[in-house]
């Protein structure tokens, strides 16, 4: 017998009407807040730009959607907390996305990146994820249901030279999802990772290396609402990149390494 409020991967949950989401004011996290705006959704966003918080809230608007916008540090776990609660309180939350994060890596640079560097990757990447989904997590407990989405990385399948903190970051993102997932889901809890390939974002725009299956923000985000709607534990995609990278975590390391340290080196932010 099925817990009440926990369905089966695969089934269609119920659309979430409101809808948490960091790092909205751009990119990926600008894409999903268009994809899911229309009349009866109510979502709140928080970003760095307030400039671009308030284009992508108009547009949402626009669409029929109710929107708050905030500008939140989320490497502060007090200041989260405090408008991740907030926002419950107006309008219990249906789905929380963990999405915000910055990117980095040693291009230009001989050896390891910067200490400053890791150190703030880590403290967006994983900090602001953990700020972000633990004053949610005990409201959605005492309700009985919830979903929880952690935007990871298909560069967490596997450390690669150009981007160590990046790809570490985000494999902590990816395994904490899958812990959180079965251990949430007797409450009424829903948890998916998400693992996209590269996007089309303004993360990516400072890349000066090939991108293999790059993919518009759009099409992306459409990716992300369905596999949350089916309540899929891994969102991974484009799926070409997903296996290859899958293949690459499972090959010794004695075969790969030497082939990982003469691709490209990632830029910063």
């Amino acid at each position: 017998m099925g817990t009440p409020g926990a369905k089966q991967e695969g089934a269609f949950m119920r659309a979430p009407t409101s809808i948490l989401i960091t790092g909205g004011s751009s990119g990926l996290g600008a894409a999903l807040s268009e994809t899911y705006a229309e009349p009866g959704v109510r979502l709140f966003l928080s970003g760095r730009d307030g400039g671009r918080l308030k284009a992508v809230a108009d547009r949402l608007r626009a669409q029929g959607a109710a929107c708050e916008t905030a500008i939140v540090d989320i490497r502060d776990a007090e200041a989260t907390r405090r408008w991740v609660e907030a926002c419950d309180a107006a309008a219990p939350l249906d789905l929380v996305i963990a999405n915000a994060g910055i990117s980095a890596g040693t291009a230009g640079r001989d050896g390891a990146e910067p200490a400053d560097q890791v150190r703030q990757v880590f403290a967006t990447n994983v900090d602001g994820v953990l700020n972000t989904i633990l004053p949610a997590i005990p409201r959605m407990e005492t309700r009985g249901h919830g979903q929880i989405a952690l935007v990871a990385s298909l560069a967490g399948y596997r450390g690669i030279p150009g981007a160590p903190s990046y790809c570490a970051s985000k494999a902590a993102v990816k395994v904490l999802g899958e812990g959180l997932r079965g251990s949430l889901q007797p409450k009424g809890i829903r948890v998916s990772v998400i693992c996209p390939g590269y996007v089309r974002t303004p993360m990516t725009a400072v890349n000066d290396f090939p991108m293999p299956f790059l993919m518009n923000g759009d099409r992306a985000a459409r990716i992300i609402r369905r596999g949350l709607a089916r309540n899929r534990a891994r969102i991974a995609f484009p799926w070409p990149m997903a296996a290859m990278v899958w293949l690459l975590q499972a090959l010794p390391p004695a075969w790969i390494d030497p082939i990982l340290t003469r691709l490209p080196r990632k830029g910063g932010e």
